[in-house]
């Protein structure tokens, strides 16, 4: 007797064996397949380090992107200041150059340079004074009694025929109120029995100056370019006994400027001595 199963029984062992066959495998590939997947997990850890590094770079462009400190007030104090170059002064220039004797020249290009800008082509032609006019110059071996000497030889007639008040017959311009006090001092051997007078501003009133003119005869006159100016313009001083005009023109102050050089100093008066000796010649 026997049992009918539909089926051979061997077929049913090995269907089941390759059942089982079949999920090993199955089995086996799911496991490569898991470990597969933890591999991009670990490629996500190594990722994260350049990451990190761009972090540090980011950080080092910002470091780099702060704007410098300002120095405070006690470090810029602290600091030695530069050294700026000094411009050179008139001063500075003077003390390099030698005195030379003063010529025609020298004052005819400082009026041409004063009146330029002021008066007209004609009236700066008038201004010029012929070379006959000058007297020669001190060669810087004179003092001033004997230069005056060397171009007034004949002094004493000279002061007997002066006899007009308000005027002079030598007039000397020099820079200050100190220099014509010792320029009249080192008159004394020359001007003999001649009255000098003095022509400046300093402690003296000009109305003063005018009443002393008019009361006597006064041969030499000793002053500054501005009172001497004032003078003539108030007709305290008259130029028509005029014969010397002298300029102090090397002495130098204690700047080392000269007569010349000092710009507060205006030439108003030189320009009215030139006419008036102009229209006397």
């Amino acid at each position: 007797m026997g049992d009918d199963l539909g089926d051979e029984w061997w077929q049913h062992e090995y269907k089941s064996d390759a059942s089982e066959v079949e999920e090993e495998e199955t089995e086996q590939k799911k496991k490569p397949a898991e470990k597969t997947k933890t591999k991009p997990e670990k490629r996500k850890i190594v990722t994260e380090k350049p990451a990190k590094a761009k972090k540090k770079k980011n950080n080092e462009q910002n470091e780099q992107t702060i704007p410098p400190r300002k120095e405070t007030r006690d470090e810029k104090s602290a600091k030695p200041p530069k050294k700026r170059k000094k411009k050179k002064t008139i001063t500075d220039v003077l003390a390099t150059s030698e005195p030379k004797p003063g010529c025609p020249a020298d004052l005819q290009d400082l009026v041409t340079q004063y009146f330029k800008d002021k008066r007209s082509v004609i009236e700066q032609e008038e201004l010029k004074v012929q070379d006959s006019f000058f007297l020669s110059s001190n060669d810087l071996t004179h003092t001033l009694s004997s230069y005056l000497k060397q171009i007034a030889p004949k002094w004493a007639k000279i002061q007997k025929q002066h006899t007009e008040k308000s005027s002079v017959v030598l007039l000397v311009v020099c820079s200050s109120a100190l220099r014509t006090i010792e320029l009249i001092k080192q008159l004394t051997s020359f001007k003999g029995e001649a009255k000098a007078v003095k022509l400046f501003a300093k402690h003296i009133k000009i109305e003063e100056q005018v009443k002393l003119l008019q009361k006597g005869i006064s041969h030499i006159g000793v002053g500054t370019p501005g009172r001497i100016s004032a003078l003539i313009e108030r007709e305290g001083l008259s130029l028509q006994a005029l014969r010397y005009l002298v300029l102090d023109w090397n002495w130098r102050d204690q700047k080392l400027r000269r007569i010349v050089d000092i710009p507060e100093i205006l030439l108003v008066g030189l320009q009215e001595t030139r006419k008036k000796r102009l229209e006397n010649s």
